[in-house]
This record gives structure tokens, C-alpha cells and sequence, in this order.
């Protein structure tokens, strides 16, 4: 007879399960037909069960089951992303109270976990809509009662609930008529299935999936219907709103009947004095001012335009399908809603939110490179911090992929200018490279502790510093006043043009300002001025 499972076996095998979402959360995000694009299940899925395994990281060895429960149920909780996050965040929650009182995991306890996920998940969801996760939950609920009357070993039960979700998927476009019109089966029940055969395939030691996990469900891409679209559009509600609440009083019935009033889609799960908030509203301000003069705090708002997601999703949907790979296309990493325009308007097809302080790692650019419908793919990795990551993704990625080694936007900027569509992947890293050799880089920040120049001259905390091709060049006290003097360290009077970017900390008066300085001071310099909106450095700029 096999040993009983210990935590130790339990938690490795959610660490398993959370990562293999992780890693199919695309497959699941194909089979969302539902236009109502507040985050995709699978994301929001994976977002969910992540947040989970750092919080159970965090315990201390040997840590007693009330403790691991607590991590699960809370860190699914603060975790919880969108309408599926939320669901199975009470799913979990359900298994974790289930289980209380009993010592070991057999068919007994399988069933009383089971029993109480469903009873939980159920309560949360107002309105429950057949054909969804919730209806898988409750058959591998009912899978779970079965196997305890059959009295079936715990090896046994685990493979029948397994095999009785995948079964509760394929039966989901009977039971939800949008479904079977698009050919898909329901995305959030399909993610709740990977999890289950992923949690139990690590538990039972077993190499990949234990069932036949619906081929036709993982090739299968969705229809877009572009009525179905259009009639969503003129929903009545445009925005997705989610928060954490924080209150020992706040009246949850109270809560629950106001959200209605707000919008659809309504959820709120917790208890005191954690709670997460879920509705899709017109007036998220209304409803984060109710909880705030209800004796609440609230953290972690995430508020999202449905609508023009759902065109995004749309658009790159009909791209995927209609659009045959370019030859060569680009992932480029930037900070600032400016320069990522910038950038997709000369040509970069996933710019990768990162920069100074915040360096995307190479798992970030491969999964970019991996976006992009080209036959090849150029990344611009714009920091000298980010250069190494961006070569690991390339020796890394599936397609051919290759770094032109750019420090800063500015670089870029020049180096897509020299991008010739007739040419090979080789050529065009040689030519690019050579297109930003001549610029020359300045950024003005401020210093966060006492230091030196490049000239051995003291600089002091909260110094504005001008930094030129990676020297501080110049020190003062006003952004203006740096900028002029980096400029004259840059032989910006040999130069032709001047790009510059203004950070998100600087207004349009005092960028207008300096422009006027800068045109006063240097008559035949051509200036590009952009708002580049990158934080931490007020001026990023580039003479060439």
C-alpha cells in the first residue's frame, strides 16, 4: 500500500499545476470566445495560481495545514484577476475548507474538499451560467462523491475526478449555445481541468497528462463573429473594475446588493477584513467611492476599457488568422506610453514595458519574439542592462532572432531608420547597428545619493545630473540648466538634429520652455521633440 501523501507532496504538485497553466494560458485564451475582454481566463487563471505559489514560498518549513491553507486561500484572494480569476480563487478556497479535520488525502477527504469548493465557487457567482467552470467544478464534484461511495483508493478517485472534467468540458458546447457556434469548448472549465490533471499527474509521479486532453479543443482556434462584436459594443458597460477591500465592518449584504446597481458581472468573495471586488460598471469611480465611505480601504484597483480591448483582441485575432508572416519583424523594450507609439509607428511590432530599474527578463523577450508574426525577429533591447537577456532569448526562440545592441530609445530611433525590407536578417543587424553608431545619448535625472562625476566633482542627494553615453557629464539644480550643459558636452553644435523625449514628470509648459532655450541657443539644429512620458528621467535625448 502506497504511503499517504505528505504537504511537502501537496505543494509541489500545486507548484507543478500552477506552472503548467502558466504555460498553456495562450492555448486557453484561444478558446475565449466571450468579447468581454477583462483579462483572458487563461491569464488570468495563471495570475491567479502564481500569486499562490509565492505566498506558499514564503512559509516556513514545516508549516502547519491551517498555515497552508490560510497561504492558498489568501493568496488566491489578493491574486485573483477578472471574472475567472475571482471564481477560482473560491474554488481553492472551498478545497482548502473542505479539507479541514481531515489527516490524510483519500476518497473521504477528496469529497469533502470537493463538496465544499463547489458549494463556495457557487455562492460567490450571483447568476451561474451552464456550460462554464462552474459546471466543471461541480461534475468533478460529483466525480469525487462517486469515487467515496465506490470506496476507490486515492490514486483511483484523483484519475476519476481527472477524467471526469476533461468529460464536463466536451459536454460544455451542449449546455452553452455560443460555444457549439463557434466550435471551441469553455475556456475557464478547460484551465480548471489543466490545473486538476496537472496537480494530480505531479502528485501520482506521472510524465505529462493523464487523459487525452481534447485535442480538438487545443487546435482549434476561435471564430471571430463580428456581429457578436458589434452587439457588444453597444453594451452598457465599459469598464472592467477590480479592488481589494480591506474592513473589519463593512456591511458585505449592504456591498452585494449595491454592486448590482452598478453593472454586471458583480462579485465579491472574502471575509473580513479581506475581500476582492469584481463588476463591470460605467462608473468604477461610484463604486470605489461607495467602499470608501463605508469604513473600507481599498488596494490593488485595476481598472480596464473592455471596449478597446476587445477591438485589440479582435484586430490581433484577424491578424493571426488572415496575415501571412513578414519576413522580419521587431520587439523593442521602452518605458513610457510615448515611446512605445514612437516605436510601433516606425515599425516595432511588441515593444516590452521595461527600461532603468525595471529590466525585462529574457523569458519577457522571448515570449515577445514568440507575438510577432515575421519568419525572423530583431530585438532592440534600448538598455545595456537588458543586452544579455535579449541574446539569451534569441539562442533561446524557436524563430531566427538576433540583437541589434541598442543602449537607449534614441538608438533605436536611428537603428529602425536603417532597416531595409529587401534584406536578410544578417544584413539588416549590420546595417542598423551602423545606422546609430554616430549618436550620441544624453538623460537627465536626479541623484538618489551622494556621488561623483565623471570629473571626480561631488554630487549630492536629490542633484539634477546629466548622464551622456553613460558618464555623468554635468550637475545642477534645475532640468533646463543640465540640459543645456549636456548639450554642449554632446558637440551639439556639430550636429544636425536633436530627439527629444519629455518623461512623464515634466508638463508640457516647461518642455515647450526648454524647447525655446535649446532653439535660441542653436540656430541650425534641427529639433525632433517628442513626449516620450518615460518615468525617472525627465529629458532623454540624442544628437546625431
Amino acid at each position: 500500500m502506497p504511503e499517504p501523501y505528505t504537504a511537502n507532496d501537496l505543494l509541489n504538485a500545486i507548484a507543478v499545476a500552477s506552472k503548467t497553466l502558466s504555460e498553456r494560458k495562450d492555448e486557453i485564451n484561444r478558446l475565449n470566445v466571450f468579447p468581454v475582454p477583462d483579462g483572458d481566463t487563461g491569464t488570468n487563471m495563471s495570475l491567479t495560481l502564481e500569486t499562490v505559489v509565492e505566498n506558499l514560498a514564503n512559509l516556513p518549513i514545516g508549516a502547519a495545514g491551517a498555515e497552508i491553507r490560510k497561504a492558498i486561500t489568501t493568496g488566491a484572494l489578493m491574486g485573483a484577476r477578472g471574472n475567472s480569476g475571482v471564481i477560482t480563487s473560491q474554488i481553492l478556497r472551498g478545497l482548502c475548507e473542505g479539507s479541514v479535520g481531515h489527516d490524510e488525502l483519500n476518497a473521504d477527504s477528496i469529497d469533502a474538499a470537493f463538496a465544499k469548493s463547489q458549494e463556495v465557487a457557487f455562492q460567490a457567482v450571483r447568476k451561474p451560467v451552464e456550460g462554464t467552470i462552474l459546471t466543471v467544478l461541480r461534475d468533478s464534484a460529483a466525480a469525487a462523491k462517486h469515487a467515496r461511495k465506490k470506496k476507490m483508493g486515492c490514486d483511483e478517485a484523483l484519475a476519476y475526478v481527472v477524467e471526469e472534467a476533461y468529460a464536463s468540458v466536451q459536454r460544455t458546447p451542449d449546455l452553452l449555445p455560443v460555444l457549439k457556434e463557434n466550435g471551441v469548448v469553455d475556456a475557464g472549465g478547460f484551465g480548471l481541468a489543466i490545473f486538476f490533471d496537472a496537480f494530480v499527474s505531479a502528485l501520482l509521479g506521472k510524465e505529462g497528462p493523464m487523459v487525452d486532453e481534447l485535442a480538438f479543443a487545443r487546435g482549434t482556434a476561435p471564430k471571430v463573429e463580428i456581429e457578436q462584436i458589434n452587439d457588444w459594443e453597444g453594451s452598457a458597460y465599459r469598464y472592467c473594475t477590480e479592488f481589494l477591500v480591506h474592513s473589519d465592518t463593512v456591511d458585505v449584504d449592504a456591498a452585494k446588493d449595491f454592486l448590482p446597481t452598478m453593472g454586471d458581472c458583480d462579485l465579491m468573495v472574502g471575509m473580513h477584513p479581506n475581500f476582492k471586488v469584481h463588476v463591470h460598471s460605467n462608473r468604477p469611480d461610484q463604486v470605489l467611492g461607495w467602499f470608501l465611505t463605508h469604513d473600507a480601504q481599498i488596494s490593488e484597483v485595476h481598472i480596464h476599457n473592455m471596449q478597446q480591448q476587445s477591438a485589440a483582441r479582435t484586430d490581433a485575432l484577424a491578424a493571426e488568422q488572415g496575415e501571412a508572416p513578414k519576413p522580419l519583424g521587431f520587439v523593442a523594450v521602452a518605458a513610457g506610453e510615448g515611446n512605445a507609439k514612437i516605436l510601433k509607428s516606425l515599425g516595432v511590432d511588441v515593444v516590452v514595458s521595461g527600461g532603468q530599474t525595471m529590466n525585462p527578463s529574457t523569458k519577457d523577450l522571448l515570449d515577445a519574439a514568440g507575438q510577432v508574426n515575421a519568419d525572423a525577429v530583431i530585438i532592440l533591447p534600448n538598455n545595456k542592462n537588458i543586452i544579455m537577456a535579449a541574446q539569451s532569448a534569441c539562442e533561446l526562440a524557436e524563430t531566427p532572432c538576433a540583437v541589434v545592441p541598442t543602449r537607449s530609445v534614441p538608438e533605436a530611433f536611428a537603428a529602425l531608420f536603417g532597416f531595409d525590407e529587401g534584406a536578410s536578417l544578417e544584413e539588416n543587424v549590420e546595417s542598423m547597428t551602423e545606422a546609430y553608431a554616430d549618436v550620441k545619448t544624453g538623460e537627465v535625472t536626479v541623484a538618489i545619493k551622494d556621488s561623483k562625476d565623471a570629473h571626480d566633482n561631488p554630487i549630492k542627494e536629490g542633484d539634477v545630473i546629466g548622464i551622456a553615453d553613460g558618464a555623468i557629464e554635468a550637475v545642477g539644480s534645475t532640468t533646463e540648466d543640465v540640459v543645456m550643459a549636456l548639450l554642449g558636452t554632446m558637440e551639439a553644435e556639430d550636429a544636425d538634429t536633436l530627439t527629444i523625449l519629455a518623461g512623464e514628470d515634466m508638463g508640457d509648459d516647461a518642455f515647450d520652455a526648454l524647447i525655446a532655450r535649446i532653439e535660441d541657443a542653436y540656430d541650425d539644429l534641427e529639433i525632433d521633440a517628442h513626449r516620450g512620458d518615460q518615468p525617472l528621467y525627465p529629458v532623454v535625448m540624442s544628437v546625431e
